[in-house]
């Protein structure tokens, strides 16, 4: 018999309330390693004291098991990187012991030697609390008997590796009924209800406030129905839904927008519901459609965390599934299908991220001309100086940024070296770059050392490059190399910024750099939100970290590119200091 508590789904805002199907509520029973049912499921705790499913229930059932002696494992969804040593750092896919889970954002928790506080929005509770690993005592079997011990113990093996596949299907199924109706709430009580009174929301607002959640909605209702067709109600273990996730990984591009859009449909929440009268109509929405008693962006949080909750869930359910299953190679392509949804949506928050920088750059620029930067590049590649040699044999010194699809170069201020002027720029499309010997070149007929030179295969216009160092150079050829494959990808992946964002971008930037943005430094970096004031919960404990996590939810599949070192360039280069 496995230990009390141990729970065939992790809690979180869509396990508060299991809904079935038909809309009714279920209860789940456990099944331990040897098959026997297990009487203490989260489910029937809440039953048993419907405390639980008030606020803070979830973390009161679960200190309640704890306290009577259960271990309780939790899984890292994302990377939490600290350097506070009162709070725990992991990876995705780290597994934490959860020791105390009484505050409801801050969770106390241990990794191998060490305790320390860690986010509770960054981790969920494990499937299955305790994995069906091979005893070892199967090895002292001796004497005759031991060729039929085996078997018993290899059917037995495999029994457990069935309930355990079975447990992760069902949080499968469960999860994504509970998700829909989740969704259907938000669509009939929520937007439904705002589009009636037009005197406190315009389309605008909704737009930003709910973004495309109607159309996830309304690909959810399909996604559902055709992995129930897959579900295999008598024997779970055996259901294919792999086939589901392939047929529709194209389908689940559409939460790029959502996630994209989802911290402006914070802010945009935040300031209304600072007014009494859109507090009370929220809550009235709430309360009129029967919804859990969640706040509303708890709600729209869920998609964010659902798109994010695929990529973990298929890698459970391949854990669980044997090679021989029917179902185990398209298990492991929707694998590594969500997790390529994922990561599509991780480099678009990416982009977004760095467009608001290239913008704030552009506007320090003087003398720009032409159209903005961004209206076709959206990253910055590499950026260095390089002496640029006319056909008369002039040479200019220069600062160029190499962005996907152009070369921007300026000219440094004599006086104060932090500010640029602009003078042109190269589209790199339509460019082959070429990597010269030292020696004296044929065109410009004067001797070179560490140049390279850009023809264009259009116009024929040449462009003579000089570096200083022969790595500069090598570092420049490597990073147009970089440029072209980062084009080549982004076509490949369907990677684009709307022009509605690129124009806000600019929008911000331009409003930044003449102080009309509330929360924005003379630097052009965004203030810090002031702490919260928490008080310590326990003497063993020395204080609950004083701010919520600041990583964002959306890197998950995949690790983070690593910052580029040449947003520092941008620094010293910007007029923002005087």
């Amino acid at each position: 018999m496995v230990a009390r508590g141990e729970m065939a789904r992790f809690w979180s805002l869509e396990s508060l309330q299991m809904v079935s199907a038909d809309g009714g509520t279920e209860s789940s029973v456990l099944v331990d390693d040897n098959g026997s049912e297990e009487d203490y499921s989260y489910e029937e705790l809440c039953q048993a004291n419907p405390r639980y499913l008030q606020p803070g229930g979830e973390q009161l059932a679960i200190n309640e098991l704890i306290s009577d002696g259960s271990v309780v494992h939790a899984e890292a969804l994302w990377d939490h990187v600290t350097m506070d040593d009162q709070e725990l750092a992991f990876k995705a896919g780290d597994v934490i012991r959860v020791l105390d889970a009484s505050n409801k954002d801050w969770w106390w928790g241990r990794i191998e030697d060490k305790e320390a506080w860690f986010p509770a929005s960054f981790v969920r509770l494990r499937v299955n609390q305790e994995d069906g690993t091979e005893n070892s005592s199967s090895s002292s079997i001796q004497g005759e008997d031991q060729d039929a011990e085996v078997c018993k113990y290899r059917h037995k093996s495999t029994e457990n590796k069935d309930q355990m596949r079975t447990n992760v299907i069902q949080e499968i199924m469960n999860t994504e009924r509970v998700y829909i109706k989740h969704l259907k709430d938000i669509c009939e009580g929520y937007i439904r209800q705002c589009r009636k009174h037009t005197g406190m929301f315009t389309e605008a607002q909704l737009n930003t406030i709910f973004g495309n959640i109607e159309d996830i909605y309304k690909f959810q209702r399909k996604f559902l129905k055709d992995l129930e067709k897959q579900y295999n109600k008598e024997e779970p273990h055996l259901s294919e839904i792999g086939t589901c996730f392939l047929q529709h990984q194209e389908d689940f591009a559409i939460y790029s927008e959502y996630c994209n859009n989802h911290p402006s449909a914070c802010i945009e929440l935040s300031n209304l519901i600072k007014h009494g009268k859109y507090r009370h109509f929220f809550e009235a929405c709430r309360l009129l459609q029967q919804m859990i008693d969640i706040a509303i962006d708890g709600f729209l949080l869920t998609p964010v965390q659902k798109i994010c909750k695929y990529p973990l869930q298929l890698a459970e359910l391949l854990k669980y599934t044997t090679q021989e299953h029917s179902d185990y190679n398209n298990i492991k392509a929707a694998y590594e299908a969500m997790k390529n949804v994922a990561c599509l949506i991780n480099e678009r928050k990416r982009r977004l991220e760095s467009i608001d920088k290239i913008a704030q750059w552009q506007v320090s620029i003087v003398g720009w001309e032409g159209q903005d930067i961004l209206a076709r590049s959206s990253e910055l590649i590499h950026s260095g100086e390089l002496t640029k040699i006319s056909k008369q044999g002039k040479s200019q010194q220069r600062t160029f940024f190499l962005f996907d699809h152009q070369l921007v170069f300026c000219k440094k201020d004599l006086l104060r070296r932090d500010m640029l002027y602009y003078k042109g720029r190269i589209n790199m499309d339509e460019i082959e770059l070429l990597d010269l010997e030292d020696g004296k070149d044929k065109d410009f007929n004067i001797h070179i050392k560490n140049a390279l030179k850009a023809v264009n295969i259009v116009t024929e216009e040449v462009h003579l490059f000089c570096a200083k160092k022969q790595e500069d150079k090598e570092r420049w050829l490597q990073a147009c190399s970089d440029e072209r494959k980062r084009v080549w990808e982004d076509k490949e992946m369907g990677m684009e910024i709307s022009e509605n964002q690129k124009k806000q971008a600019m929008q911000n930037a331009r409003r930044s750099r003449h102080g009309k943005v509330k929360g924005v430094g003379y630097n052009g970096c965004p203030v810090l939100p002031p702490h919260q004031n928490l008080h310590p919960m326990h003497q063993r404990h020395i204080t609950v970290p004083t701010s919520v996590p600041q990583q964002q939810v959306f890197a998950l599949a995949e690790p983070k590119r690593k910052p580029s070192p040449f947003w520092h360039t941008f620094t010293k280069l910007t007029p923002f200091k005087k």
